[in-house]
């Protein structure tokens, strides 16, 4: 299995950046794809970015589109989120998720592994 660990949330101002990273320890020889979702205070959690197995196929949700990159260092065996123009309804508890295969998901259901949150706040 993969253990995911993120780092890098905390508090920024509207219009500022964060980079979130998601470190991936244990069988992380086999190929997997990577998400990052996202779910503030009585909302369901969604997709924010996703990023296959080698880094070349990535998707957006709709409201990060043009503000937020996924990326990946396989040698490093870490994922990042790269957050720019931060808005107060970025705000929320940012997760790392990852399955095994090259595909990735929108889909919650789909990834098998997640990492305990990350918490970003975003002061108007």
């Amino acid at each position: 299995q993969v253990r995911l660990v993120e780092s890098g949330g905390g508090l920024v101002q509207a219009g500022g950046s964060l980079r979130l990273s998601c470190r991936a320890a244990g069988r992380t020889c086999r190929s997997y794809a990577m998400g990052w979702f996202r779910q503030a205070p009585g909302k369901e959690r969604e997709v924010v970015a996703t990023i296959n197995d080698h880094g070349r196929q990535f998707d957006y949700g709709d409201a990060v589109k043009g503000r937020f990159t996924i990326s990946r260092d396989n040698a490093k065996n870490t994922g990042y989120l790269q957050m720019n123009s931060l808005k107060p309804e970025d705000a929320a508890i940012y997760y790392c998720a990852g399955r095994y295969g090259t595909l990735p998901s929108t889909r919650l259901s789909d990834y098998a592994y997640w990492g305990q949150g990350t918490q970003v706040t975003v002061s108007a």
